[in-house]
């Protein structure tokens, strides 16, 4: 356990003198939902944006759901994207670590500070005693509030049962949102909950709070379902004496049809599956910072450095927007477009049959191509395929003679004439300058003479086989000049079969 040290942050909160210090606290369950990584990346844009400090902070006190290796897993989510941490759990801070379970002496400290304050208590009740309330109210038509219940006197506390805070004074909560403006809500809100459960780790609703106290946080950015809670931490707070930090509430991420947040069951994906199918981390974090804020502008296409400098909570919406895989399919079309040779191969190399390396010639002629076709780097490798537009590369597919006839002119004797013209011409082609340029510069002139569907058809067929590919004249430089002379003489020697 490490020993954490207490600073005192009473006067952290909306004051623009103060630092700004956000976090992002996940809990270790094993799923990293599009929406927790837009929370991540609002609250990293507004760190960056004040040169303030970003946290990644790991709330791994409910060990009941914890998935092993999901701290990795939400290091590497947040890395893929680019969110760097200031401090995280392979970087502790002033405060000590960003693990919850390494910060237990932490809870306790203030747990008793609770105590001394007449703020809190062990639960005397059984979980069965407990329902049993809660039966008593539903028959009774009555909202369930433990506060009703509450001992008249309170046991010590030695850790064995669940420690609950008693809230100060039943009042209705006024309190300000940075998106949402004044909120309130009545005595029904306020309830004694637990602090620390019986096993002695602390619930959110209090070690979030301890945290953000300990480490300075001013801003807390986090989804509208906590909006219910915030009157229980305004209590928590009160009892504490501490300022609360500048609550900033984010739109919901909506289905595409808009009607309901987006979860698992409507095909929400973890985020690094979006790596696996080929989707670039520039284009998932652009259609991420798009969904509930709004530049101001016509701008659709930011690098992480342009939206740190464009970003402002004015301009975080109170509307929910949809996650829709098209416009990610488009940024990412976008972004791919963008690479270069280098980085594309970079990319596309974990998705290319064992027949091609990106270090061959023909990989390196077939970059272009590729790079203008791709969605997803993933559709390499169905472009590469032997039914894909550039399947061909490998090898020649079977075809008939009669494909080789141009459909509107089918003269086997005029194909091969052409074919023995075309081989001519790009025989005296040079090997240093030989491109799908220089190649269409030399066979033009001759194709608009005798006919381009004479002339171009019957080369298209000896090179791929395929009705569908990209022009001949790519083709041929993909290929190379000595693949496509002898390609050709291949097509030469089918046409004196008809």
């Amino acid at each position: 356990m490490i020993n954490t040290p207490i600073i005192d942050t009473n006067n952290i909160g909306a004051d623009n003198n103060v630092k700004v210090v956000t976090r992002f606290a996940p809990s270790p369950t094993g799923f990293m939902h599009i929406g927790s990584i837009r929370t991540a990346l609002f609250a990293y844009l507004l760190a960056k944006k004040n040169n303030g400090t970003f946290i990644l902070r790991i709330e791994d006190t409910d060990k009941d759901r914890e998935v092993k290796g999901s701290i990795e897993h939400i290091s590497q989510s947040l890395k893929w994207l680019g969110i760097d941490w200031d401090y995280g759990p392979d970087k502790p801070g002033p405060f000590g670590s960003c693990v919850q379970s390494e910060r237990l002496l932490t809870y306790r400290i203030f747990a008793q500070k609770l105590i001394d304050k007449g703020y809190a208590y062990p639960d005397p009740y059984t979980p069965a005693e407990v329902e049993e309330f809660r039966k008593q109210a539903e028959a009774n038509k009555q909202p369930f509030l433990y506060r009703n219940h509450r001992p008249k006197t309170f046991e010590t506390w030695d850790g064995t049962k669940p420690l609950r805070f008693k809230v100060p004074e039943i009042k209705k909560y006024h309190w300000y949102d940075a998106v949402r403006g004044n909120l309130e809500a009545g005595e029904e809100a306020l309830d004694d909950f637990i602090l620390i459960k019986s096993d002695g780790f602390p619930t959110y609703n209090f070690a979030h709070i301890i945290d953000d106290l300990n480490m300075s946080v001013t801003h807390i950015l986090r989804a509208d379902e906590f909006i219910s809670s915030t009157p229980r931490f305004l209590s928590l707070y009160d009892a504490l004496e501490i300022k609360p930090p500048v609550f900033v509430t984010l739109p919901p991420i909506l289905r595409e049809d808009h009607t309901k947040k987006l979860g698992k069951r409507d095909g929400a994906k973890d985020v690094l599956e979006y790596r696996t199918e080929g989707f670039l981390p520039e284009a998932v974090l652009n259609l991420l910072a798009l969904i509930g804020w709004n530049p101001g502008t016509t701008q659709e296409l930011f690098s992480k450095e342009e939206l740190i400098k464009a970003f402002e909570i004015e301009k975080i919406q109170r509307a929910g927007g949809s996650f829709n895989e098209e416009k990610l399919a488009w940024f990412n079309h976008q972004y791919i477009a963008k690479l270069s040779s280098e980085n594309f191969a970079s990319h596309a190399s974990i998705y290319l049959p064992e027949w091609l390396s990106t270090s061959s010639p023909v990989f390196k002629r077939a970059v272009p191509t590729l790079r203008e076709k791709v969605i997803k780097m993933s559709d390499v490798m169905d472009i590469l395929s032997p039914k894909g537009e550039l399947g061909f590369i490998k090898e020649l597919p079977v075809y008939s003679s009669e494909m080789l006839l141009w459909k509107k002119e089918p003269d086997p004797v005029a194909s091969i004439t052409h074919l023995k013209k075309v081989k001519e011409i790009i025989s005296g082609l040079a090997e240093k300058t030989f491109s799908s340029e220089s190649i269409k510069l030399a066979l033009w002139p001759y194709a608009e003479t005798a006919g381009k569907g004479n002339v171009l058809w019957p080369l298209r067929m000896a090179l791929t086989g395929q009705e569908k590919s990209p022009d001949p004249f790519v083709c041929a430089y993909i290929l190379g000049k000595v693949e496509t002379l002898e390609r050709i003489d291949k097509a030469l020697e089918k046409l004196k079969e008809l």
